[in-house]
């Protein structure tokens, strides 16, 4: 059965953010909340994580994983921006959007798109979401709870320890939690695209 952490959603405790990230370094896989709603995140290098999360969504090979970062300059290690792409993305962040961006070395090979070596990220606009990611050291590889069957993610921490406790290792509440996925914006080309229309303003991108 998975372990249950309920933190204050302004204040997260740091011993219960530590333990968690303690199971993630043991290739654990968590639930866990953001701006967007409940998310399963791993390690980047937790290749049987991804598997898991696959399984649990019903998730072909194809699928891409979003790298949570904590801030932006984390962000900038892990994908490669132009002028115009920095300022557009750092006008956005933190918030409910995802952008798809050419993917920098430090991405694992099986987390980059296999023809386009361009992977999603993210920084959230969420307390709890941003220290788990601050304390682990790297971005969390991460996947939206929404499982076969739900028209939209699981944003109840009870819900998903009751859905879910045989399936994951840790649930991370704060009671605090969105309800509409992000916005996803691909910079891969020369022009934004809008791919999905969330949470966050397309607005600005078109």
């Amino acid at each position: 059965m998975a372990r249950y952490y309920d933190v204050h959603p302004r204040n997260p405790q740091p011993r219960a953010i530590r333990q968690v990230v303690d199971v993630l370094w043991s290739d654990g896989l968590i639930a866990y909340p953001t701006d967007s709603g409940f998310a399963l995140g791993c390690t980047l290098g937790n290749k049987r994580g991804m598997e898991r999360i696959r399984a649990l969504r019903d998730l072909d090979s194809r699928h891409h994983f979003t790298l949570v970062c904590r801030d932006f300059a984390q962000l900038g290690q892990f994908v490669q921006l132009s002028n115009a792409v920095f300022r557009a993305v750092r006008a956005s962040v933190p918030g409910p959007y995802t952008f798809i961006l050419p993917a920098t070395r430090e991405v694992p090979r099986q987390l980059a798109h296999p023809k386009k070596r361009t992977v999603g990220v993210r920084i959230p606009d969420h307390v709890t979401a941003r220290a788990l990611v601050t304390e682990l050291g790297e971005p969390l590889v991460s996947s939206t709870l929404l499982l076969p069957g739900d028209e939209e993610p699981m944003t109840v921490g009870w819900e998903v320890r009751e859905r879910l406790g045989h399936l994951v290792d840790v649930v991370l509440d704060s009671g605090d939690c969105g309800t509409e996925p992000t916005t996803v914006v691909d910079f891969s080309d020369d022009e934004p695209e809008v791919i999905r229309v969330g949470a966050g303003d397309p607005a600005r991108f078109v």
